[in-house]
């Protein structure tokens, strides 16, 4: 039995020793060039007591001890994993409710309402973006809504590939009830361990493919969500043109205008065949123009994901000082080496060079196993949030952020987001890192995801990475990008969302939120604000 952090990232038990903390400080500081490093231990946690008592219709689901209430407190961006580590849980929420089934569900909403309080709407908690935190300013209390309880595969169509899914079923729950029938649903984030179906609607997460079926979008065949003032269940099809999309309204909508219980969604046959290989590229610039040429070929490759050398030496896939691009093809079929030849063609022709590979290998039993450089990039794309946890405690300011744009406005976009945050780095904290690497492709353009490291000075740190991250959502609003791919907006990203949506839509999206809850009850502070629009 394993016990969730109430500040890092996973379990407890796999929060690395102060002994072997040091020792990765001292690799950092050799790794980075940074000064002396440190490593310290997380205070005690420090949660006020709650505001609202535990209303008599909720109690049979509810909770208000202290513990509890901290590890529902904050999601795990920087901010909230260095105030977590400092033991601070002021804006924890009053009470956590953990409802078994629809009806307890709209108890919640109907009691939060009548006794004045903010409902957040929980998943799995590993929002980067503030998207759970809520003080409840002008509430009587905060009530996070955990959905866990509500984890279940409900329904498998296997003749429409479709299955019913409760929304707080956690990614393993989902893919492990689906192995059985061989059916998969494919959608593998990062936060896959702590991240549930509910949660990537409601954020339009992206997932495990890195071209065509990219975002938990193309994955929804329809939603069921419960609002303040009633159900709202979209029809299951294939396809529709009629009229504007009511799904389309509920993804992204980061729980504001409703509680997301359950949908169908596509899933399909396990992978059987996989052919993949690694290439490297000396120049960045060639390795940007062979994804480019890949991602308008028609191929789409599962996975198609470059890294910068900064990326690939941080995550110890390749210390050669190139820049990688990992392709994977896969099907449930047919065998994939005539797509990854045609592939490994594009890249070489503009100027790659096979470093690793070609592997083929077909699934006898479990999950398909990926060879090479591209199981190294997995193994530390699974640890990084472990390992961000860890530089926290070490008093470095890292975080990461990403963006989407057209293949014409990259160039420009790159150079000036790696020149403001590295202007910054260098002001605020004297040196550091950033790395980037694309998540997923378009034919129209590609989505780059960037980290930064940079030295803190104690006492100091949460205004350094304040000044570095706003420089880099300045850059990528001027320079044509989208504030974000697949990470949300949450109360993070809304200065630079503001301005990036069409204001039209803004008081439309108003309307809705004022139709659908109009007690403002609903993660205040998500994507709207009722003070702004109705003054």
């Amino acid at each position: 039995m394993h016990t969730r952090s109430p500040w890092a990232w996973g379990h407890i038990e796999r929060f690395p020793s102060l002994a072997d903390r040091a020792d990765l400080a001292l690799q950092l500081e050799a790794f980075l060039g940074f000064p002396s490093l440190g490593a310290s231990d997380p205070a005690p946690p420090r949660v006020p007591e709650p505001r609202l008592a535990i209303p008599a219709a909720l109690a049979p689901f509810s909770s208000a001890e202290p513990m509890d209430r901290a590890r529902h407190c904050y999601g795990r961006c920087f901010p909230d994993l260095l105030r977590g580590f400092q033991g601070d849980f002021r804006p924890a929420p009053d009470l956590i409710a953990r409802p078994r089934n629809d009806e307890e569900v709209a108890l919640v909403l109907q009691v939060a309402r009548e006794v004045g309080a903010a409902v957040i709407p929980y998943g799995g908690g590993s929002s980067v973006v503030g998207g759970i935190e809520c003080a409840g300013e002008g509430y009587s209390g905060v009530i996070c809504l955990d959905l866990e309880r509500l984890n279940r595969v409900l329904e498998v169509d296997r003749s429409s590939l479709s299955a019913r899914i409760q929304a707080g079923a956690l990614g393993p729950a989902i893919e492990a009830q689906l192995a059985p029938l061989d059916l998969t649903l494919r959608h593998f984030p990062q936060s896959f361990e702590f991240s549930t179906l509910g949660g990537w609607i409601a954020t339009r997460a992206g997932g495990h493919f890195a071209t065509l079926y990219t975002h938990i979008d193309e994955l929804v065949q329809s939603v069921r969500m419960l609002t303040p003032t009633g159900v709202w269940e979209s029809c299951r099809l294939p396809a529709s043109g009629a009229g504007p999309s009511p799904d389309r309204l509920v993804l992204g909508s980061e729980g504001c205008l409703g509680v997301i219980t359950e949908a169908w969604m596509r899933v399909r046959p396990r992978p059987q065949f996989r052919a993949s290989a690694t290439i490297s590229f000396m120049e960045w610039e060639a390795a940007v123009e062979a994804v480019r040429q890949l991602s308008q070929s028609g191929l789409n490759p599962a996975n198609c994901r470059l890294l910068d050398r900064r990326e690939a030496y941080l995550h110890r896939v390749s210390f050669d000082g190139d820049c990688l691009l990992l392709l994977a093809f896969e099907s449930p079929g047919l065998p994939q080496s005539f797509l990854l030849e045609e592939a490994i063609g594009i890249a070489t022709a503009a100027g790659g060079s096979v470093k690793d590979g070609p592997h083929e290998s077909r699934r006898i039993s479990g999950e398909t196993t990926q060879e090479g450089s591209a199981e190294v990039w997995k193994k530390a794309f699974l640890d990084a949030p472990y390992l961000f946890s860890s530089l926290v405690s070490m008093g470095l300011v890292v975080d990461t952020f990403e963006t989407a744009c057209t293949w014409d406005r990259f160039p420009t976009l790159h150079a000036n987001i790696v020149r403001a945050v590295r202007d910054q780095m260098k002001e605020q904290c004297g040196t550091g890192l950033i790395s980037c690497r694309f998540t997923h492709v378009y034919p129209d353009g590609p989505a780059p995801y960037y980290t930064f490291i940079a030295p803190g000075r104690a006492g100091e740190q949460m205004s350094q990475w304040k000044a570095i991250k706003e420089a880099a959502g300045e850059a990528i609003h001027k320079n044509g990008g989208t504030i974000t791919h697949h990470h949300a907006v949450g109360r993070m990203h809304r200065n630079v969302y503001d301005r990036e949506r069409p204001e039209p839509f803004a008081r439309a999206l108003h309307a809705a939120k004022r139709e659908l809850d109009p007690g403002w009850i609903l993660n205040p502070g998500v994507l709207i604000d009722q003070k702004k629009q109705d003054g």
